[in-house]
């Protein structure tokens, strides 16, 4: 019984110990010219990482792409659609505020208020509840069900030369938890 309490204790006071962990949820992909529809046969490559932070309302993204082949004309986020599919741009039109254009290769990191409507494009707010609120909590659904996708569109690939589509990263936290949780049942099973 007393080490039943040690043990709780132990846990307890270890959980009190850690940081208060922000309300995030991450979503990456791979750029690559294979996952655009129709494919392409472009060499370049590059990755994407979407973070939403529920506390702030906020959407970093930060990506990195070469090797393109033609100049960089836009990149943003469509959703929301099944994979292999096309769909109009949530985000920004016709390109995230800042992105890299003109160029074969280059990184991107912004973060974007996403309580703001400049933040999407019109028509996904209005085709999505006419709301920002709605618009914000559709696309976080959309990436979710692994239902957008982050392209990047080119002067000789118009429709998008590279794309991602974006699935959803697991916190490192969620996996300290279940091992802590599964050694206190081997724990308990063994003590019986």
């Amino acid at each position: 019984m007393n080490i039943n309490k040690l043990i709780l204790g132990f846990f307890v006071l270890f959980s009190a110990s850690l940081p208060v962990a922000a309300h995030q949820a991450k979503y990456a992909a791979p750029l690559l010219g294979s996952s655009e529809v129709p494919a392409n046969a472009s060499p370049a490559t590059g990755s994407v990482l979407i973070t939403i932070d529920f506390d702030l309302v906020t959407m970093r993204v930060e990506a990195n792409f070469s090797g393109l082949l033609g100049n960089v004309t836009a990149a943003h986020i469509h959703c929301c659609t099944d994979p292999g599919t096309n769909v109009g741009v949530a985000t920004q039109l016709p390109s995230f505020i800042g992105f890299p254009l003109g160029v074969t290769a280059g990184t991107y990191d912004h973060t974007f208020d996403m309580a703001l409507a400049s933040s999407y494009n019109p028509t996904f707010v209005i085709n999505h509840g006419g709301l920002v609120s709605t618009a914000f909590n559709d696309l976080v659904l959309g990436l979710d069900a692994g239902k957008a996708y982050f392209n990047l569109h080119t002067n000789l690939f118009p429709g998008g030369e590279i794309r991602g589509l974006l699935s959803p990263v697991p916190e490192p936290d969620i996996w300290v938890l279940l091992i802590a949780g599964l050694a206190l049942i081997g724990v308990a099973a063994r003590r019986r």
